[in-house]
């Protein structure tokens, strides 16, 4: 077994206001087994909000790197990173003004003599348009790469407001929908705001100790987490910003793109019957995650979130959910990281979950699976 990596830079004519019409480079790394011989079977899988995709799914430390167990199980893995996160460009984020006002004082001991400022563009970054361009870019790239009609997809978190979508208009290029702690607001808007960009700032930002806690937040059961994933974790993150990594402490802040979002709903998730029909769907989410199950209900409805809610939504019956036991929205990096990637290897060669194509189960921490009370 050979499992070579490779960083490409696609090429993509932006759509992001910020640099619209520039002729821009997306990063996607791949990882697979040259060994094998036949056909390429590609995965793509996209992060969220605040995690570049390495250190979300390629953390080389121990067994949590998700592309690794993946790549060895036969499957051509492709991460990517929308602008505005991880080794993608970054438009408008470099100036400290362009950060979030509340989040400036963050900004000590670095830049140097840095004072407070009004942003130079005072706009959201990124949108729900400007994220499917680029996805479809890379899927395109994909197609061609591995010449294949179709990609399978993996979406961690906020992944869920492009791949989503994406596969409900695009059904002939997306084999299957794996969503792990997908945020999905059942009634939040359909259409685009009425002019782009909207008003804002491009950039907040997060430091260690307060992404470690609010982690910490979700993550009740002994065992849950070790400790050393505290820095395991933050220095990924910094790895792939060389520019937030010199910002603010010496341990440096994780840059995060700020956009807007739009057509992720019931009615999005129930058109056509894409999902669950010709796309079939599988969501997994933690049963501590606090960020996909809105308790109480929030009363605005775009930062209203369920998961049970998207799959009462998808119309098809190809659609599975699995809620893990002693597992946050940071599954990823927890204890039962080596049963999402277990579970995904499964769902991926048979679209079934223990032999079902339809149904709602639990997952405990030694990976056994039941039919949900």
């Amino acid at each position: 077994m050979a499992i070579v990596t490779t960083d490409h830079k696609v090429p993509h004519i932006s759509t992001v206001p910020a640099n619209m019409d520039a002729p821009v480079e997306l990063f996607v790394r791949e990882r697979r087994d040259t060994s094998l011989t036949g056909p390429r079977k590609p995965v793509l899988m996209l992060h969220g909000r605040s995690v570049p995709v390495l250190a979300g799914f390629d953390l080389r430390h121990e067994s949590y790197s998700w592309a690794e167990a993946l790549a060895k199980a036969g499957y051509d893995v492709f991460m990517m990173d929308l602008q505005g996160s991880g080794l993608s460009p970054r438009p408008k984020m470099d100036d400290p003004c362009n950060v979030n006002p509340a989040h400036q004082h963050l900004l000590t001991p670095r830049p140097p003599d840095f004072t407070p400022c009004a942003p130079s563009y005072p706009y959201q970054l990124t949108n729900s348009y400007s994220d499917r361009d680029e996805l479809n870019t890379v899927v395109e790239f994909i197609r061609a790469e591995c010449k294949v009609e179709k990609v399978a997809f993996i979406g961690w978190s906020a992944a869920a407001f492009t791949m989503g979508p994406y596969a409900v208009k695009n059904p002939k290029k997306v084999e299957s929908l794996f969503l792990l702690a997908p945020i999905f607001p059942p009634l939040a808007t359909s259409d685009a705001p009425a002019s782009l960009p909207r008003p804002g700032f491009p950039t907040f930002l997060s430091t260690k100790n307060g992404t470690w806690n609010s982690w910490g937040e979700e993550a009740p059961c002994d065992g849950q987490r070790d400790p050393a994933m505290k820095d395991v974790v933050w220095d990924a993150i910094m790895q792939s910003d060389p520019i937030g990594s010199q910002w603010g402490p010496p341990e440096g802040l994780n840059r995060i793109r700020n956009f807007v979002r739009w057509g992720w709903n019931n009615t999005t998730a129930a058109q056509g019957g894409v999902l669950g029909g010709d796309v079939p769907v599988l969501m997994v989410y933690g049963e501590y995650d606090k960020q996909v199950n809105t308790v109480p209900p929030n009363p605005n409805v775009e930062l209203n979130f369920s998961v049970p809610a998207l799959y009462e939504a998808v119309a098809g019956d190809h659609k599975l959910m699995v809620k893990l036991a002693c597992a946050g929205h940071s599954v990823v990096w927890e204890m039962q990281h080596k049963n999402v990637h277990n579970l995904s290897k499964h769902w991926l060669k048979h679209l079934k979950v223990d032999g079902k194509t339809q149904g709602v189960f639990d997952m405990d921490t030694a990976g056994n699976l039941s039919p949900a009370p």
